[in-house]
């Protein structure tokens, strides 16, 4: 199964693909799309439903993780933040892709094992968990990638249990 994992934000949309096999996890690529700082926020998005548009059409995934929005303190940001989510859950649902959503507590606990872990304990196990020499950079493309790593965790889970649930 192929994930593309994104961390939807205007300036800086991380993505991830991660390649899950038999419970072995492996990264095929992953990276950002920036976005110029001074262009009009619509353009904006144009520009990152592109991107992701190319990305799909080059990958192919199987499915599409999406970290649901934080609200912080700023509801600007966060209004303009979930604008972004919006145009990468259409890219992914134009292309015919079930798409799955998660929390950012969701994604720590499936990554760490503990919901409130640190930003850099993420980035350590999102490393350990895909073999990889060194920490992604930037945090974006890391957390996109544990956004991808939750979906591999709790796809796999699920199957655990329709299973057990056809053989009683």
């Amino acid at each position: 199964m192929l994930v593309l994992g994104i961390d939807p934000g205007t300036a800086i949309t991380g993505y991830g693909l991660v390649f899950e096999e038999r419970g072995e996890l492996s990264p095929l690529t992953y990276g950002v799309i920036r976005t110029p700082a001074k262009q009009k926020l619509p353009l904006r998005l144009v520009h990152i439903y592109g991107e992701l548009q190319k990305l799909i059409s080059e990958h192919r995934p199987d499915a599409v993780a999406v970290e649901e929005v934080f609200f912080s303190n700023n509801a600007r940001t966060a209004f303009a933040v979930g604008q972004a989510r919006g145009v990468c859950l259409l890219a992914a649902a134009e292309a015919g892709l079930p798409v799955y959503e998660c929390t950012p507590l969701e994604v720590k606990q499936a990554v760490v094992g503990y919901g409130r872990a640190a930003k850099d304990q993420v980035q350590q196990m999102v490393r350990l968990l895909l073999n990889l020499d060194s920490i992604p950079r930037p945090d974006d493309a890391a957390d996109a990638l544990a956004v991808a790593i939750w979906h591999c965790h709790s796809a796999r889970t699920t199957a655990l249990i329709e299973e057990d649930a056809v053989q009683r």
